[in-house]
Formats: C-alpha cells, structure tokens, sequence
C-alpha cells in the first residue's frame, strides 16, 4: 500500500477532505463531548459527513477517530471501546466515500509526554500502536497522524503506527503564527518536518493552527515545499484565522478564497491539499477546480 499511496501521490495533488468536528457540532454534537461516539450512536450524521466530502470531489475520506486511543477516550470513560469505535468510525467512511481511500486518523493525547506531563513515552506509543492496529484491521488505506504540536508524541504515533501496521503512515503539524511559524512546543518547521521524515513518514506536512489567516498558510506552504525534496508534502488548512461569534468559533474564509490558496498550494508542489478547521463541503468543492 505504501508503494501505491506513493504512486498516487506522484501523479498529482490529491483532495483531502474538510472539517469533521466543526460538521459534527452543526448537527449538534456538543463541545466538550465525545465525537468518535457518534460512530455508533448517530452512524448517520458520521455517513453523510463523509459522503458530502465525496460528492464534492475529495478522494480521501479521513475517519471519526482524531481522538480515539485509549488515552483520550478514558476521559469520557470510554477506554475499552477503542476497537468498537475505530471500526466503527472506517465502516461510515466506507459507506459514505466508497470509492475514496480512507485515512485512519490519530490526533494527540490530549495530555502532555514526560517530563512535562505525566504519560511515559512507551505507554504513548502502545497507545496509538492499539489505535492503528484497530484502524488497520477494520479496512483503513493509510494512517494520517495530524494535528501535532511534540516532536516526541508525533514520534511516537507515526513509530507506533508503522511498527503495528502494515500501512503508509503520514504525518502533519500544527503551526502557531508569529515572526516565525512554531509549533506550540516550539518546533519550527524544518525541525518539525525532519521528526517526521526520520519517524518513517512517507508523507509530511502541516494541517490546523492557530489563528493563521489564508496568507500566513500560503507563507507556511512555501516553507515546507522548499524541504525534504522527494517526500511529498500535505497541507490542510483552517477556513481562516477563527473569531469568537456569540461564545462559539466563526471561520470566514468563502470557499473561492480557498480555492485560490490551494491553486497556490498545487503550484508549489504539494501532493495532498485539504482542510482542517471551518471548512465545509462547499469549500473542498471548490478546493477541487483548483486541484
């Protein structure tokens, strides 16, 4: 499989899809609440999710399951239910993206590794191996292991998840903005990639970040396009930097300014141009002229 993700992604940009927790929460999944439940208790929402990314051209369907180890379900007392939900989570990928491949997704912890926080990294690690192995097993294409901001959590997830899976493995950051782009950690982005790259990554980028408008991720692409010639590069943006609107995140970034940015992404090179945060349907759509 990794040869021929490899493949695919050599042919040209391939169209992530959008937002899964923001298009969760329209439906009215409330913040603070377990969205990987939803895989089986509103499979439906979680289907036609994944199917409006599909008619709007994407060709990866990216499952419910940013937050799905044990480490994180066991906030909501769920810890026993990783496998059930995984599963779970790549059955309504398949149902609502049936000809699109589907990403097995991993998000962080939620905590911090030693010696900042209290998880050692093995048991990170054995964590996120659980995690893949159940993506892996349930019938996922690939791992994307997104949304990262420590070096040694990414890691450990994309370690974890080549050593339990036979699948490709990729990775991306989150950026913060600034004089120059860091992860929250501190990881500029040669520094971030590279973790990546020598993790056994077989494709890196970005995804997320906070308060990036279009520009700075346009300024961010250009960055990690000039690294690690012949690892093909992903990058994923927000619908725009977020404002606070009556207690909750508003993205306005429209679908045609989005579609700009990932034009400007294909010129750079960039082998798989999605979105993260805010963006819907209409955007990908969009995004889909430009790639």
């Amino acid at each position: 499989m990794t040869i021929r993700l490899l493949e695919i992604l050599s042919r040209g940009p391939i169209l992530g899809d959008g937002a899964m927790g923001t298009q969760l929460m329209l439906r009215g999944l409330r913040p603070g609440s377990c969205g990987e439940l939803w895989n089986v208790e509103r499979p439906e929402a979680v289907r036609d999710i994944h199917a409006l990314y599909a008619e709007a051209g994407c060709d990866v369907a990216t499952t419910n399951t940013f937050g799905a180890t044990r480490v994180a379900l066991s906030r909501h007392g769920l810890g026993d239910r990783v496998g059930e939900l995984c599963r779970a989570a790549v059955q309504r990928a398949r149902e609502g993206a049936p000809t699109c491949l589907v990403a097995g997704d991993i998000g962080p912890l939620g905590t911090f590794l030693e010696p900042l926080g209290d998880v050692p990294f093995e048991e990170a690690k054995a964590a996120f191996a659980e995690q893949a192995a159940a993506l892996e097993s349930a019938g996922a294409d690939l791992i994307l292991v997104e949304t990262m901001t420590d070096g040694e959590e990414l890691r450990a997830a994309v370690e974890a998840a080549a050593g339990a899976t036979g699948l490709p493995v990729c990775a991306t950051f989150a950026f913060d903005s600034g004089p120059e782009f860091r992860t929250m950690m501190g990881l500029g982005v040669e520094q971030a990639l590279r973790i990546a790259v020598e993790a056994g990554a077989v494709a890196v980028g970005a995804n997320c970040g906070a308060n990036l408008t279009l520009e700075d991720y346009a300024r961010l692409g250009e960055q990690i396009a000039r690294l690690f010639p012949g690892v093909p590069k992903i990058l994923q943006p927000n619908a725009g930097a977020p404002r606070t609107e009556e207690g909750r995140l508003v993205y306005d970034a429209s679908p045609e300014a989005m579609a700009r940015l990932a034009a400007r992404l294909k010129e750079l090179g960039f082998a798989w141009i999605g979105g993260c945060c805010g963006t819907t349907p209409d955007h990908l759509a969009a995004m889909r002229s430009s790639v």
